[in-house]
């Protein structure tokens, strides 16, 4: 099996903090990129020359998050593959969750495109392009071992937390439920440890990172595993159809070239071929 892993990743480094953003980097670069043009390989348009600008929101894990002191993750390491192919770096931009709905940040020019575990739907495609689907994500119903919850409907009459502006969320209040909302997926799982909320909906790779810990496997366990047909893609201003080009290219090479499954078991865990969404028709 070829892989790519070791020679296609760049560890990112936390640089700048202004204006709410953190700009993550592996170096510092000024607007050009030192190559006076912000055309990439394969004619693809740059928002800032010699760089590959992403939009993404902090802490995400496994996804996206900071560990020792560098953004990591599963979505940084397929991305780096994105840049590698245009003979770019990747520099990460820190955003709300809020924007990646209406493509706000890809719309003013900040990011050439977002990664954040983020949901395809059609109400989010009205804003944005998305890119082939290159996870395949279902919701988890986490509780605590000694909470009595054995499924959603016995949530329903307990305190429950969601991350605001996601997927899960939705999917909460579609069952009838009126969830807490937290901002971040960090802050969600915390509620749940102080006993703010009695069980979340979140996704479910998310759960799968987090209770690698041994202390929360001891204490919290997976209720009801929800499959809501739902694939992860990855977002670019609409009309961007050469980088989107080059994402599909380097999502389908990194599943064909054994990249992929790499990166999902350093990142998720055990790789299930379910979990690598066929490239779209």
């Amino acid at each position: 099996m070829k892989t790519n892993l070791g020679r296609r990743t760049r560890i990112l480094a936390a640089t700048t903090a202004t204006a709410g953003l953190v700009l993550v980097a592996g170096c510092s670069s000024d607007d050009d990129g030192g190559s006076g043009s912000k055309t990439a390989a394969g004619g693809v348009e740059l928002v800032k020359a010699g760089q590959l600008t992403t939009c993404t929101h902090l802490p995400y894990p496994p996804f996206q998050s900071e560990i020792d002191g560098k953004v990591q993750g599963f979505d940084v390491s397929l991305i780096d593959l994105v840049a590698d192919d245009l003979g770019v770096k990747q520099e990460i931009l820190d955003t709300p969750f809020e924007n990646f709905k209406t493509g706000a940040f890809l719309n003013s020019g900040e990011c050439d495109l977002a990664a954040a575990g983020m949901t395809i739907t059609e109400e989010r495609k009205k804003n944005v392009d998305f890119s082939d689907p290159y996870f395949e994500a279902t919701q988890a119903l986490l509780v605590d071992k000694d909470s009595g919850i054995a499924s959603l409907a016995d949530a329903k009459s307990k305190k429950v937390g969601a991350q605001a502006q996601t997927t899960g969320e939705d999917y909460a209040k579609s069952q009838g439920l009126d969830p807490v909302s937290f901002e971040s997926s960090d802050a969600v799982l915390n509620g749940l440890r102080t006993g703010q909320v009695d069980a979340v909906v979140i996704d479910y790779p998310v759960v799968q990172g987090w209770l690698k810990d041994k202390a929360n496997a001891d204490a919290f366990e997976v209720a009801e595993q929800i499959n809501t047909g739902e694939q992860y893609g990855i977002t670019v201003k609409k009309g961007n159809t050469k980088l989107l080009a080059a994402i599909d290219k380097a999502i389908a090479d990194a599943k064909a070239d054994g990249t992929y499954k790499e990166i999902y078991e350093k990142w998720i865990g055990p790789y299930d071929e379910s979990a690598a969404s066929p490239a779209a028709s």
